[in-house]
């Protein structure tokens, strides 16, 4: 169960950084504009990554010698770093969303949502690298419970901003909000940082 507990509060903490997704999905929010279908297509694409991340790790893990292994973990602390420095920067950032209402179709909300998702390098970097080499030590069904966990972090993420955006619009476009979650971001990642640091040295 701690692993599935882990694999959601990882996962929500990479999902809860601000960019052009979660944007994309709280604008389509206050347009009231096929809500449902953009967050189920940005939570099942966030599934489908996590655990093909996962499930390539899993399966390269054996042909990974000390070396490798060391260097993968150096990888995942300077993806860390740099993530936590992005957060910090962004303290005093603007975050602005588009309010005005086009009439679309559902398809093409479906490719424009296809494209917010797998056209974002970010998504491959959170969900394939970060949460696939972080769970490379872990025994498979502890892997299973935390991609379980991660996947849940995204649809849980998804439809509350997706649906409760234009109750909480006011607060969406808050900067102040947004600070406190990335105090949140911060001090997690930081702690995983330093999980993975004690793990590469010991």
């Amino acid at each position: 169960m701690e692993f599935l507990i882990l694999g959601f509060f990882t996962g929500l903490s990479l999902i809860l950084a601000i960019g052009a997704q979660n944007i994309f999905v709280i604008e389509q929010g206050l347009k009231k504009q096929h809500i449902f279908l953009v967050c189920f297509v940005c939570s099942a694409s966030d599934l489908i990554l996590i655990f093909f991340g996962i499930f390539l790790f899993h399966y390269f893990i054996q042909y990974f010698n000390h070396t490798i292994e060391l260097i993968f973990n150096v990888l995942l602390v300077i993806f860390l770093i740099h993530f936590i420095y992005s957060k910090i920067k962004s303290f005093n950032s603007n975050v602005y969303f588009n309010n005005e209402v086009i009439d679309i179709s559902k398809f093409n909300i479906f490719l424009k949502t296809l494209g917010f998702t797998y056209l974002n390098p970010h998504v491959y970097s959170d969900t394939v690298f970060f949460l696939g080499n972080f769970s490379k030590n872990f025994i498979f069904n502890q892997k299973i419970l935390f991609g379980v966990g991660a996947s849940i972090a995204s649809f849980v993420f998804f439809f509350v901003i997706g649906y409760l955006s234009k109750y909480l619009s006011q607060y969406a476009r808050s900067n102040k909000v947004w600070k406190i979650i990335n105090i949140f971001i911060i001090s997690f990642m930081s702690l995983l940082t330093i999980f993975v640091v004690l793990e590469t040295i010991n």
